[in-house]
């Protein structure tokens, strides 16, 4: 396994990092795997050399943090794991159960700390921008929690690249922890984070962690809907609310990668995968793995060279999308 430096820090991390979304408790959402079935996936991450998992507290409303952080413990040393986490959805019904308020922010750690079982994560995430709380506010809590040992590094998600660097701005001007990531929607089929996000990030040394790398499984060639082939994607929402894979141009995109992934004779996914791997400002895709293959393959994804010229025939169906993954 060839680590990456996590943005500019000394921190490095595995070329993929495994999503625990999937794990927790099918009560939150059906498609989700319990504890049991949910502990393999991560032993199997782990002797694959990954060292990098990313969670939030609002995954199966924190039971995904506790799954996570009790594998993470029985399987490995603390110190060889990289934990991220992220803060910002609603955890109860109370209004100050969500949000990037300081009163949220400090609860909201120390509860994660106790499910993972740990007295610090590696990386803390906001998970998407608080319209209703000062930017100062939430980034001066977020650098007391790194000043207490809470948190070693802060991240943050997708968001417009204006609000990423006005928080960037803010923390510098009062000498205040930046963030030293960001984890954006970045796929095939939607690659609008080109325009904006990315070059800010490269500008500024923040390492790129993009989520949904194969577009909720239809870059992996899956049906979506009521014909879908799992539980996730016969009643993910998502997927139609942010239009993946329901263009002209996203249909002669994955044309183009089934093309290229039958000319090498590897799934559509390794080569999605491998696509998003290779741009010089990733540092790591988030990968989802519900079944063995899917570990198997973006393991074999990352060692994908693609070339100049399938890379080219992959980019050039692509046509401009409405923003997604964010307000």
């Amino acid at each position: 396994m060839d680590y990456k430096q996590l943005g500019r820090t000394g921190t490095r991390v595995s070329p993929i990092c495994l999503g625990t979304m999937t794990y927790g408790t099918p009560e939150w959402r059906e498609w989700v795997l319990d504890e049991q079935a949910s502990r393999p996936f991560i032993k199997k991450a782990l002797d694959a050399d990954i060292n990098f998992f990313d969670t939030a507290d609002m995954y199966s409303l924190g039971e995904s943090e506790r799954v996570v952080g009790k594998a993470l413990l029985d399987y490995a040393k603390r110190s060889d794991v990289v934990l991220a986490t992220k803060v910002f959805n609603p955890m109860g019904d109370g209004p100050n159960d969500r949000g990037l308020s300081r009163k949220h922010i400090m609860d909201a750690i120390d509860a994660s700390l106790t499910r993972l079982g740990t007295d610090h994560v590696d990386l803390y995430q906001i998970h998407r921008w608080d319209y209703h709380t000062p930017v100062e506010e939430f980034m001066e809590a977020l650098h007391d929690v790194v000043k207490a040992g809470k948190a070693r590094y802060i991240g943050a998600s997708s968001m417009f690249a204006w609000q990423f660097a006005k928080a960037q701005h803010v923390a510098e001007s009062n000498g205040w922890t930046r963030f030293v990531t960001m984890q954006p929607m970045y796929n095939l089929i939607y690659r609008e984070e080109e325009r904006e996000m990315f070059p800010l990030c490269a500008d500024q040394g923040v390492g790129i962690i993009p989520w949904s790398p194969l577009a909720r499984g239809v870059l992996a060639g899956k049906k979506q809907g009521k014909d879908g082939e799992s539980t996730r994607s016969k009643t993910d929402q998502m997927t139609d609310k942010w239009h993946l894979g329901t263009s002209s141009a996203d249909d002669q995109v994955i044309e183009a990668l089934r093309k290229v992934a039958e000319a090498r004779d590897v799934s559509m996914a390794q080569v999605a995968l491998a696509w998003v791997a290779a741009n010089p400002q990733v540092t790591a895709p988030i990968i989802g793995a519900s079944k063995e293959r899917h570990l198997d393959e973006a393991i074999a994804a990352i060692q994908l060279t693609l070339t100049a010229d399938e890379k080219a025939a992959l980019e050039a169906p692509y046509v401009p999308h409405w923003i997604a993954g964010h307000a």
